[in-house]
């Protein structure tokens, strides 16, 4: 007895995403494996964290400064949470910011801390 429809065989198959039928839907999602960091990534990350909590914990008066600081912040928290470590350009960047607010490090520790580990 023969049949119309056709026949479909998928071997092995991992990675990929596929959809099968005039109304079918294929949605991929991947997750890759965290990003390793290494010990002076990781003690950056914490430093950063801990900045950005003081710089919004109502310990600082908030200006524009103070936000550009910590939207540079959050960029480079979210670059190590994601490749491990944070760009050499990102580097550069809260040194310059740090350096703009001199009197926002003396300040708070935590923002001293970060300054430290970016070799200020």
């Amino acid at each position: 007895m023969a049949s119309d429809e056709p026949n479909v065989r998928i071997g092995d198959v991992s990675g990929s995403t596929f959809a099968i039928g005039s109304h079918a839907r294929a949605e991929s999602h991947h997750h890759g494996a965290p990003a390793q960091r290494d010990e002076a990534a990781e003690e950056l990350l914490k430093a950063v964290r801990e900045l950005r909590v003081d710089l919004s914990g109502g310990r600082v008066r908030q200006s524009e400064q103070t936000a550009e600081l910590d939207a540079a912040l959050a960029d480079t928290e979210e670059e190590i949470n994601r490749t491990g470590a944070a760009g050499a350009g990102r580097l550069q960047r809260l040194r310059e910011l740090l350096t703009d607010a001199q009197a926002l490090t003396a300040l708070l520790a935590s923002a001293g801390t970060v300054a430290g580990l970016l070799g200020m």
